[in-house]
């Protein structure tokens, strides 16, 4: 969540958070740096320098949770990039998949593929 939407309450709190937990506050701003560069109008060829400084900010940072996101962006880099071409993602896919697993499920496997399709049609078409 962005600092702009933060209550007051939540803005205290993250205050004294980072005050005992540096690491955090950059963490927080690398997140949030990272976000900015999703949301902002780009090329890919743009956002390939910006991605890069970022990458370089990670690693000062030393942390190996960031490190291993900046694996996946680099292995995934051209599905990435198609992002910034077309600012679209599979999101509603990846929702829908999500949906389907649960209801499997709950269902409890699959034996009649048949009928599955049917009940799904049925209460996600």
């Amino acid at each position: 969540m962005s600092q702009n939407k933060w209550t007051d309450i939540q803005r205290h709190r993250v205050n004294i958070l980072f005050k005992y937990h540096p690491i955090l506050k950059s963490a927080y701003a690398l997140a949030m740096e990272l976000r900015r560069i999703f949301n902002a109008k780009m090329t890919p060829t743009k956002a390939i320098g910006r991605m890069n400084r970022w990458y370089e900010k990670v690693m000062t940072l030393g942390n190996n949770n960031f490190r291993s996101v900046i694996k996946t962006f680099k292995n995934h880099a051209p599905t990435i990039l198609n992002y910034f071409r077309r600012r679209a993602t599979n999101a509603s896919a990846e929702a829908f998949n999500s949906k389907v697993k649960i209801f499997r499920s709950q269902m409890r496997g699959v034996r009649d593929r048949d009928f599955f399709i049917f009940r799904l049609v049925k209460l996600y078409a």
